[in-house]
């Protein structure tokens, strides 16, 4: 016959078990959901990326810049030079002829933050410049962006 310390080093001993079992349930489930919400989210930036895009393609690149762009963005531009705020990042790009160039661009990597609350990507782009003589110039190069998620759950760029 078990003696009553035995009985009680027993159940310790279950309890100890079941309470593994039960935190390594519970470290899988939320680790595999943290997982699946970071593949969500880079799904959602490298859309807002293409849509972006797309914007400067059918809407031109003052637009775009301007509607992607968070209240605080700061964009660096020639000779190092930062703008900063979407109003002075339209303005910017209402004052250079930005009517006839045309921008393309593809992120080759996008890294969330744990949170999900920030984004950062990076890839190539292309600019093209028509001229006035019907000439067209070209300017290829990497590009840095860095994203912000919205209140609403939209992402909007902090940094380019």
């Amino acid at each position: 016959m078990e003696s009553d310390e035995g009985i009680q080093q027993t159940n310790c001993t279950m309890n100890k078990i079941i309470a593994l079992i039960i935190l390594s349930t519970f470290s899988l489930t939320t680790f595999g959901q943290q997982t699946a919400s970071c593949e969500t989210w880079k799904q959602q930036v490298a859309s807002t990326e293409k849509a972006f895009e797309k914007m400067a393609h059918d809407k031109g690149i003052t637009e775009a810049f301007y509607q992607f762009a968070d209240s605080m963005a700061v964009i660096n531009r020639g000779n190092d030079s930062l703008i900063y705020g979407k109003e002075s990042i339209r303005h910017f790009y209402a004052l250079k002829n930005y009517s006839n160039a045309t921008i393309n661009w593809t992120p080759d990597f996008i890294q969330i933050s744990d949170d999900g609350t920030l984004a950062y990507t990076y890839g190539k782009y292309n600019w093209k410049f028509k001229q006035v003589d019907g000439s067209t110039k070209e300017f290829t190069g990497i590009f840095h962006t860095v994203w912000k998620k919205q209140k609403d759950g939209s992402w909007k760029y902090v940094w380019d």
